[in-house]
């Protein structure tokens, strides 16, 4: 759903090591991720959650699928023009209506993407994901200041919880 081919992963105990593995020491004890299909119920309804100190800060629920699917419909009605990929980045990221299929395929692919591209990526779960890796540095962090301030809130409020971590700035960047 995130990228033109659908990531597969065998078990989410494992994406998940990997990614807590990935996590800065100084958040380390604060963030967790949380996901869950629940396959037994029609079309596999599920739930995905970033967490930070035992205080969900971003869900992912098959309730924003719906809403994802709304609006397909409503564009299938109409000329039809925009693509899924379109819709995901003009309407969905900035808005966080994403589901947890989207969660969990930003994560295998944040898995297999540098570092510096999920810093700059349209998909705003790859640059939640890496501004909590623990291959960006302190100086990394300010030098991305500015771009932050233009993204959404729901995304800002990961940088300013790692840079509150590393005990950097959480203040507004200077113009």
């Amino acid at each position: 759903m995130i990228d033109e081919e659908k990531s597969e992963y065998k078990s989410w105990s494992n994406l998940k090591k990997q990614m807590n593995d990935l996590l800065c020491d100084s958040l380390r004890n604060s963030i967790s991720y949380f996901y869950t299909s629940y396959h037994e119920v029609h079309n596999a309804y599920g739930r995905a959650t970033i967490i930070y100190n035992k205080k969900e800060v971003a869900a992912f629920s098959w309730v924003e699928m719906y809403e994802q699917d709304r609006d397909i419909s409503c564009l299938r009605q109409g000329d039809g023009t925009k693509s899924y990929n379109e819709l995901l980045q003009e309407k969905w990221m900035p808005e966080c209506t994403l589901c947890e299929a989207n969660f969990i395929d930003s994560v295998t692919v944040f898995l297999k993407t540098d570092i510096a591209v999920s810093l700059r990526s349209d998909n705003y779960l790859l640059r939640i994901f890496a501004y909590m890796d623990r291959r960006v540095g302190k100086r990394t962090l300010v030098k991305i200041r500015n771009d932050v301030e233009k993204l959404p809130e729901w995304v800002k409020q990961f940088y300013r919880i790692r840079c509150e971590a590393e005990g950097l700035f959480p203040e507004k960047p200077d113009n």
